[in-house]
């Protein structure tokens, strides 16, 4: 998307020093700032981010954008630049200073320092939206996906991963300032609520519920473990303590990709995905 037409479709955006654009109101979101910061010095080297960034970039495969993704509280960058190497268009939309400055320094070219709402942009032009993530953040999630679907063209996409069940909330959801988990059947049903035509949906990261239950949910649960998540215990999380571990969440990971390249649904997982057309 030229520079030009992104100021175009959203009038309140000003173009700053340093390449980025912004706006001078700056709305709250349940997102805590230092935790950009957290998951910057985790992003390059985790699995997780690796396998949801190849299972988000198939999705494109199998359902392209019909042009420019606005990769909506992307944080830092770390899907908007896989999506970038792509060589597929890309607009990092981010309110967080520290998550912005991240991108930048991951050379995203398009970055906007604003909510899409404190950034104007106009009903009917966004081609492509992802939300990586994002929706569990948000406190009416129905009434935000529904704001996101009248800013798309006619037929325009949606792209939307979030975590999967409930029973699997702990500690590490509280941190990260989330309001609910998900199943397909009520991300479906809120898609189409707001909108959307479903067009694919899948559960991924089938090998991890039972970690996350066992490691984290059932200790939160019982009292066990501490309520405050120690950012170390998160980081531990993504790390892979053994190079035979490594092997086998490969093997799992190239097995979960490939049924989705399929279009082969999973029934579970720690994730849900799913692709959407405004109706």
């Amino acid at each position: 998307m030229r520079t030009s037409n992104l100021a175009e479709i959203a009038p309140n955006l000003e173009l700053g020093q340093d390449g980025c654009w912004a706006t001078r109101t700056r709305s709250i979101v349940s997102y805590p700032e230092e935790g950009n910061a957290l998951c910057f010095s985790i992003e390059d080297s985790s699995f997780w981010f690796a396998h949801r960034n190849r299972c988000i970039l198939e999705a494109f495969k199998l359902f392209p954008p019909s042009g420019a993704l606005f990769d909506v509280g992307g944080g830092n960058g770390c899907v908007a630049r896989a999506i970038q190497e792509c060589g597929l268009d890309v607009v990092l939309v981010e309110p967080g200073p520290s998550g912005v400055q991240n991108a930048l320094k991951r050379g995203i070219r398009q970055v906007v320092r604003a909510t899409l709402e404190d950034a104007g942009v106009l009903p009917g032009t966004l081609p492509a939206v992802g939300l990586f993530d994002v929706v569990e953040h948000i406190p009416d999630d129905i009434a935000f996906l529904a704001g996101i679907n009248r800013l798309l063209i006619p037929g325009g996409r949606l792209y939307v991963t979030v975590p999967a069940y409930q029973w699997l909330w702990s500690g590490e959801d509280t941190l990260a300032g989330h309001f609910r988990r998900y199943t397909i059947s009520t991300l479906r049903r809120l898609l189409e609520k707001a909108g959307y035509s479903v067009e694919f949906a899948t559960y991924f990261f089938a090998f991890l519920p039972l970690p996350i239950l066992f490691r984290r949910a059932l200790p939160y649960r019982l009292g066990c473990a501490s309520r405050t998540v120690a950012k170390d215990a998160v980081r531990s999380d993504h790390e892979l303590s053994h190079p035979l571990v490594g092997r086998i969440m490969d093997t799992l990971s190239r097995r979960e990709l490939s049924k989705i390249a399929e279009l082969r649904p999973l029934r579970m997982g720690g994730s849900c995905l799913a692709v959407a057309r405004k109706r």
